[in-house]
């Protein structure tokens, strides 16, 4: 008997280079090279040794990154070619096209997949952020288009929550059917929870942990911080940032009208430990961003610490990711001021 002729698998994720849309693509590899013997597996890389597992063919483009230019090049044009080249290879066409990073390439292949993380078209933008990166909304814009290019050559469209399912169906025109809901791995911590030490459950310790990003909304918290320490005083609680204020223009400016605060702490960056370490003491994480995936750290947060609270912003992505959570107007610094307000004065347990 005959061998059988593997099938072609493509991923291409040329943009992915941090966070959890690399785990994403290292967990995606990791598991088709497993299955080498079925399938041969070609993946589109940013560069080698950031996914590098036993069995897969690369090919390195980190020249994609350079522009939305040199992107677009490499989706309708290079990977156009590449798809042919592997065809002539395998004397049929690649079996399975999977993009891991939003937009659908023009490529010759009998099936068709896309994974869609980014949210941004769903943003509701504001003048302000030209002034603090012009590149947040232009992108957000940008986005709303180049979803739509190719689209519906797509056999499925993966996505992290219902909430975007229902979101990209309405704005693409794409069939409810044809998406798949795929919710990331929670983080495993089970190692760093079995050496870690106790610690006291502190409620006057608030924390939101994230990036100086303009849509990440740090003002709505800094804001209810400062009416916070109006109403009760200094001294009686702290609200810490992983932001040190002077990180970008929007960092500075942040700095510029609540570093006087005195119960903020615009603490800077911080180790994965040290990290861990805090939202384990914090009685609560405040998450205000406008847009998110998923949001990691209320994850994580909630997996390290499950008697600490969560007040998040009241959008679709945190209601999907919160159990349990509080929720706020995404711009109502009043409102989360008295959410922050009740969790002061509730009991401190041990952990």
């Amino acid at each position: 008997m005959g061998t059988a002729v593997q099938r072609t698998v493509v991923v291409s994720g040329v943009n992915l280079r941090k966070g959890g849309t690399l785990t994403i693509l290292r967990g995606c590899l990791e598991h088709l090279s497993h299955r080498t013997d079925e399938y041969r597996v070609v993946a589109l890389v940013h560069r080698r040794e950031l996914c590098d597992y036993p069995g897969i063919e690369y090919i390195e483009m980190p020249w994609c990154v350079r522009s939305w230019f040199h992107r677009l090049w490499a989706e309708y044009v290079t990977m156009h070619r590449i798809s042919r080249q592997i065809a002539a290879e395998d004397g049929r066409k690649v079996w399975l096209w999977l993009s891991m990073h939003d937009t659908t390439p023009r490529v010759e292949a009998e099936h068709r997949e896309v994974y869609c993380h980014t949210s941004f078209p769903f943003m509701k933008w504001q003048f302000r952020d030209f002034r603090m990166d012009f590149k947040i909304p232009l992108f957000s814009m940008f986005t709303r288009w180049a979803y739509r290019i190719n689209v519906h050559r797509n056999d499925c469209l993966i996505v992290q929550q219902c909430w975007f399912r229902d979101a990209m169906s309405s704005m693409l025109g794409v069939p409810l059917e044809k998406f798949r809901v795929i919710p990331p791995e929670q983080p495993s911590l089970q190692e760093y929870i079995q050496h870690a030490k106790p610690v006291e459950l502190d409620n006057t310790l608030f924390l939101y942990a994230s990036t100086p990003d303009c849509h990440k909304n740090f003002e709505t918290l800094c804001e209810a911080a400062r009416l916070l320490e109006l109403k009760v005083g200094k001294g009686r609680f702290k609200v810490i940032l992983t932001i040190d204020g002077t990180e970008n223009r929007y960092a500075r400016w942040l700095y510029r009208h609540w570093g006087q605060v005195s119960s903020i702490d615009f603490h800077g960056f911080m180790s994965k430990d040290e990290l861990f370490e805090t939202y384990r003491k914090a009685g609560t994480m405040v998450f205000p961003s406008r847009v998110e995936t998923w949001g990691l750290p209320i994850s994580e947060y909630q997996t390290l610490n499950p008697d600490g609270r969560v007040l998040a912003a009241d959008l679709p992505y945190a209601h999907e990711t919160c159990a349990g959570a509080a929720f706020f107007p995404v711009t109502d610094a009043c409102r989360l001021k008295e959410l922050m307000a009740t969790r002061l004065y509730e009991n401190t347990t041990v952990r």
